[in-house]
């Protein structure tokens, strides 16, 4: 191991600035018994240069909007990220080094979003942040379409990414780097941290394909640094890769896993565990570092990455000037983007939500959702998204808005092609970057290829929007593959995350307004492929009542000897039920529960009201499994579900086959009501 010149020899000023990040993220991981020390030595020098040569940010307003946008996708390097942003200033003091990994600390054991300042997203689960750093660069490229003119762009930033082989493993990744290269996001660097370990060895065992001539395949320029630890060749390359604006970067830096440690450099050893404290002090003795100081930062050091401080201030400073040069000749395009990037949304952007008519006929509710999507659009110009190749089918087009291709960044109808995995961390990217409201879409079955990202939307408290169609059993001739059973049940095990499974086409109009105003959640609809009786509202509640998670919709007069719970197309079944079991002398109630995690969150006085103590007998119909249902039937109750997979043929047929019609639903409710 060659012995690079060291800081006290070498008076190298962004030398010392290096080891300092190296030798805090070793303290901090061995002060924690905690942490990964390999990536933190190895990729310090690029971090250094992104963020002292390169990047603007300003650590005094981690948020204005022009800044650079910074993506850790190889999350288990969190330390190194810490280090970054306490020495260049940011909310982020040495003692939230010392506290790393700690209950409470603000340095988490991965970065994550809106919990320590300069951290743009939550990254963790390998893959997702290169992933959502596409979305950053997709935003970043439609709201310089939408707002710049001629001489004032007032957006024009990068979005830097840094991951490992890792990442590169993951299958989204790959998702990620094709689309990415479809759409020229040039405004896009990934710097490939291409130190050939991962947890089991050396790569040479799982991982050996060109990843030069993939990312190359797919449309990305391709740069090479043959050792991490020069720095004068990382900045040359990082100002090709910012040179080129037609296609996204790939930086692959080879470096050295633990850099600097006699014993464990180049060795998985060091990927997820502390060096320990012999190891720390000789790495630090090869480094230059004094050997027995612990959290030690070097003054030159310090004050050399503060500067950052008055280079953030000076360049937020110069954008203000630039906004408010285009503020004064462009008026109401400055104000539509302060209103974007403040996540407000407009007056009126509901006045043209559909009220749709039971004399229609039935509609599905995945159609009625294309209307109310459009009746939405058209005054909520943010609103973009689109559909895993299911566009035509989940009704996901906005009439007439364009679609983002790299000659039309403007469009917001953005054709994801078959890639789910992506396309949910993609929304969770553009939602973080600001400006946009993002949506997308796919069959409910196929959320299974989201659940990653949508865990992490509902993690961050991001918003995103999350068509679902094709709900249930009536899918039909697909079969069981393409009929969701248990995936109702998983999406709603999924903390934060709020699940909408509308009754009807003025439930589905409902459902958006509380998606489209939802701020500190993510939120799934759940959408028939089969068309639904639109309810006479005159005869059951209105359907504005969905804003409370679940409502009366149809009541017997007198107190109910028994209720049934139930969502989406099965409503209906519930409410002619209810007719026929009053004829037979026997009181229901019909509770129609599209939202979950809404009814939860009502006052208790409501929640009792719906769901009275005093009548135990409940009966939840819902062509799905069983599972949490129990929540709201109790001892009493009992489930009318799918207790296995779905079969193929007409979905009628099929939903008949499996118990759900109106007769069915009677006999259950009789049996219940004997048995208690």
């Amino acid at each position: 191991m060659k012995k690079p010149n060291s800081a006290a020899n070498s008076q190298d000023i962004g030398l010392a600035c290096i080891n300092t990040i190296r030798a805090l993220s070793m303290d901090a991981i061995e002060a924690a018994s905690s942490g990964h020390p390999g990536a933190p030595l190895g990729m310090a020098p690029a971090a250094y240069s992104l963020w002292n040569n390169f990047m603007d940010h300003n650590p005094k307003n981690p948020m204005w909007p022009d800044r650079d946008r910074f993506v850790l996708s190889a999350g288990h390097a969190s330390m190194m990220l810490y280090a970054v942003l306490y020495l260049t200033g940011y909310d982020l003091g040495l003692d939230d080094i010392k506290d790393f990994r700690q209950y409470g600390s603000r340095t988490p054991g991965h970065p994550e979003a809106g919990h320590t300042p300069g951290v743009e997203i939550t990254t963790g689960p390998l893959g997702q942040g290169i992933a959502s750093a596409v979305g950053m660069a997709m935003a970043e490229r439609h709201l310089a379409a939408v707002f710049n003119r001629p001489g004032h762009d007032i957006v024009d930033h990068f979005t830097y990414v840094m991951c490992g082989d890792g990442d590169l493993m993951e299958g989204i990744s790959q998702e990620a780097a094709s689309l990415a290269g479809h759409l020229g996001l040039g405004k896009l660097i990934c710097v490939y941290d291409d130190n050939n370990i991962s947890i089991e060895g050396s790569t040479d065992i799982t991982f050996t394909e060109d990843v030069s001539q993939r990312f190359s395949a797919c449309g990305w320029q391709v740069l090479e640094v043959t050792d991490g630890n020069d720095l004068a060749r990382i900045d040359k390359v990082v100002k090709e890769a910012r040179n080129d604006t037609a296609r996204p970067s790939l930086i692959v830096m080879r470096t050295h896993i633990a850099y600097g440690s006699p014993n464990k450099q180049g060795s998985a050893d060091a990927h997820g565990a502390p060096l320990g404290e012999e190891e720390v002090r000789l790495t630090k003795q090869f480094l230059g570092c004094p050997a027995d100081s612990l959290f030690c930062v070097p003054d030159e050091a310090l004050v050399h990455m503060r500067k950052a401080v008055e280079k953030g201030k000076n360049a937020e400073s110069e954008w203000n000037k630039r906004f408010a040069a285009y503020k004064k000749e462009y008026p109401e395009p400055a104000q539509a983007f302060l209103q974007r990037m403040e996540k407000r949304l407009p007056r009126g952007w509901d006045s043209d939500i559909p009220v749709f008519d039971p004399g229609q006929g039935s509609v599905a509710t995945r159609k009625a959702s294309g209307s109310v999507l459009n009746a939405i659009a058209g005054r909520l110009p943010e609103l973009i998204g689109g559909s895993a190749d299911l566009a035509p089918s989940n009704k996901t087009i906005i009439n007439g808005a364009g679609d983002f291709q790299k000659d039309a960044y403007d469009g917001r109808n953005i054709r994801f092609g078959v890639r789910e995995h992506v396309m949910g961390a993609i929304l969770n990217g553009m939602w973080l970057h600001g400006g946009v409201r993002p949506f997308g879409g796919t069959f409910l079955v196929f959320s299974d290829y989201m659940r990653p990202a949508i865990r992490l939307a509902a993690l961050m408290q991001a918003p995103a929007i999350y068509v679902f169609t094709h709900d249930s059993l009536a899918v039909g001739e697909d079969g069981p593959t393409h009929q969701p059973v248990e995936h109702l049940a998983a999406l709603r095990a999924i903390p934060n995350l709020h699940v909408i499974r509308p009754a009807d086409a003025n439930e589905t109009a409902e459902a958006w307004k509380m998606a489209v105003t939802a701020t500190d959640h993510p939120t799934a609809l759940i959408l028939s492929r089969q068309g639904l009786e639109v309810f006479d509202r005159n005869k059951l509640a209105p359907a504005r009542e969905v804003e409370k998670g679940a409502y009366v919709i149809s009541d017997s007069p007198g107190k109910p000897d028994m209720l049934i719970l139930s969502t989406g197309s099965e409503v209906a079944l519930a409410v002619e039920a209810q007719k026929i079991l009053d004829q037979k002398g026997k009181s229901a109630r019909v509770v129609s529960m599209p939202c979950w995690e809404q009814f939860d969150k009502m006052p208790r006085d409501y929640k009792e009201q719906v769901l009275p103590v005093d009548v135990p007998v409940r009966l939840a119909v819902e062509a799905g499994i069983s599972q949490g249902w129990e929540k709201y039937t109790g001892s009493c109750g009992a489930m009318m579900g799918v207790s296995g997979f779905g079969a193929s043929g007409k979905g009628a047929r099929v939903l008949a086959e499996y118990g759900f019609t109106v007769e069915n639903v009677v006999e259950k409710a009789l049996e219940l009501l004997e048995k208690n």
